[in-house]
């Protein structure tokens, strides 16, 4: 289930890419979270009334957070190659692990994966500019609140219930900029059924499949899986996008796949040495 994740989540992304060109980084933004939250609300039907004061600011805070994520990381996206896009995001997850051990072999790993990232930026072969990257680095941050956030959330409200409300958020949130870009679908619907592909496949599906899979295996062979995120956004922009990456860009994304499964590792050993 998670790897289905994987390759679902990225799939979308290159799917959501070749749409930039009609609607815009910011119009296929807006639609996927809007069609995202409709489909949620839709299959969980959320018992709005029962919700306490708390679990009202946590879903609006997580919100806060997935604009932000989506927004940016498909920004990211219009001028960045997938698979190093996906590569700098990561240092957000990255980061808040090596925060959350504090271990001093943990700064090993940030270094490491800092060295993949400052590989990107000096040796990208003109596909990856420093705007690009910087915007995918600000990405990952909010996917580092994206984390912490649902989380919280996930402990207030039962299901996936609250992900529908918190995706109407980030839908209200990124209007303002995708309004004009989301309306090409009107003349064209042929794009309509593309983002909601993208909500589906990015949102929908890769969710839930996580959230199943969490009950099934634990958690740090769940953050070891995750590590896999860049090597599989590199298959999915080679094979849907042709987007080539070089010797230097692959041995970054190894890098930082690397440095992500180190510390899972390192967590996993402190939990163990805790017991």
């Amino acid at each position: 289930m998670v790897l289905t994740a994987i390759a679902s989540v990225q799939v979308g992304s290159a799917i959501a890419t070749g749409l930039f060109d009609e609607l815009g980084a910011t119009g296929v933004t807006f639609l996927r979270l809007a069609l995202a939250a409709v489909i949620l609300a839709a299959i969980t039907r959320p018992r709005l009334r029962s919700w306490s004061p708390q679990a009202w600011r946590a879903a609006a805070l997580l919100g806060v957070a997935m604009a932000g994520m989506n927004l940016i990381f498909y920004l990211a996206l219009a001028t960045v190659p997938l698979g190093i896009a996906v590569t700098v995001e990561f240092l957000g997850p990255l980061l808040l692990a090596v925060v959350q051990t504090r271990r001093v072999l943990d700064l090993v790993w940030a270094a490491l994966a800092a060295s993949g990232v400052l590989l990107l930026g000096f040796d990208s072969g003109g596909s990856a500019p420093l705007s690009g990257l910087v915007l995918a680095f600000v990405a990952g941050l909010f996917w580092a609140a994206y984390i912490v956030l649902s989380a919280r959330l996930g402990g207030l409200v039962p299901g996936t219930g609250g992900l529908a409300v918190s995706l109407a958020v980030a839908a209200v949130l990124v209007l303002p900029f995708g309004a004009g870009g989301a309306a090409g679908v009107i003349g064209h619907p042929a794009l309509l059924l593309g983002a909601a592909t993208v909500a589906v496949l990015s949102s929908v599906l890769s969710y839930g499949l996580e959230i199943n899979a969490l009950r099934h295996i634990p958690t740090r062979v769940f953050g070891i899986l995750m590590s896999l995120e860049p090597a599989a956004a590199a298959v999915a922009g080679l094979i849907l996008l042709s987007q080539r990456l070089g010797w230097a860009e692959i041995v970054a994304l190894l890098l930082v796949t690397l440095a992500s499964a180190g510390v899972t590792l390192a967590q996993r050993d402190r939990a163990r040495a805790a017991a």
